[in-house]
C-alpha cells in the first residue's frame, strides 16, 4: 500500500550560513571590481561613492555570513578603499579619524546584513513549526494547534 506524504511535511531547518573564507573570498574579489568600476568611470577622487557602494557591498554579503565574518569583510573592503579609492594610488595610509569612520562604517554595514538575515530566518522558522502558519503559543491569529504535524494524521 502506497501513502501520499506532502513533500513539505517536515520542518525545514534555518539556512546555514556561508563558510567565512568564502565570504571573504567574495569581499576581495567584490571590492576589487567595485572600486576598480567606480575609478574608471567616476574617478579615483571620489571616496564618498566609493565608500557608500563598499558598504552596500559589505551589507550584501553579511546577508549570507557569520557574524565572525563582519570583521574581516570590513577590513578587505577598507583595504581597496584606502589604496586604490583615494589618491595617492597603490599607497596605504591611515588618516586617523577618517579611516577609522570609514571602519566602523563597513563594519556597521557587514553587522546589519547579517542580523537582518539571521532574523529573516529566525522568523520564518518559527513560522514553519506549526501547521498552517499558526502559532502554537495560542498567540494572534492562532487557530486550533493539536501538536501533529502539517499533512499528517
Amino acid at each position: 500500500m502506497i501513502e501520499w506524504m506532502p513533500l513539505r511535511a517536515g520542518v525545514r531547518p534555518v539556512p546555514q550560513p556561508v563558510a567565512t573564507p568564502l565570504v571573504w573570498a567574495g569581499a576581495f574579489g567584490g571590492a576589487l571590481v567595485l572600486v576598480a568600476l567606480l575609478n574608471g568611470v567616476v574617478g579615483p577622487g571620489r571616496p564618498e561613492l566609493a565608500l557608500a557602494a563598499l558598504s552596500l557591498l559589505a551589507a550584501v554579503l553579511g546577508l549570507c555570513a557569520r557574524f565572525t565574518a563582519a570583521p574581516g569583510t570590513a577590513v578587505l573592503c577598507w583595504l581597496f578603499l584606502n589604496a586604490f579609492g583615494i589618491p595617492p594610488m597603490g599607497t596605504l595610509t591611515w588618516a586617523g579619524h577618517r579611516d577609522t569612520t570609514w571602519l566602523a562604517c563597513l563594519l556597521g554595514a557587514a553587522l546589519v546584513g547579517t542580523a537582518l538575515s539571521r532574523v529573516a530566518h529566525a522568523r520564518a522558522a518559527y513560522r514553519r513549526l506549526a501547521p498552517g502558519g499558526t502559532r502554537p503559543d495560542g498567540g494572534a491569529g492562532a487557530g486550533p494547534y493539536d501538536g501533529r504535524p502539517a499533512g499528517g494524521r
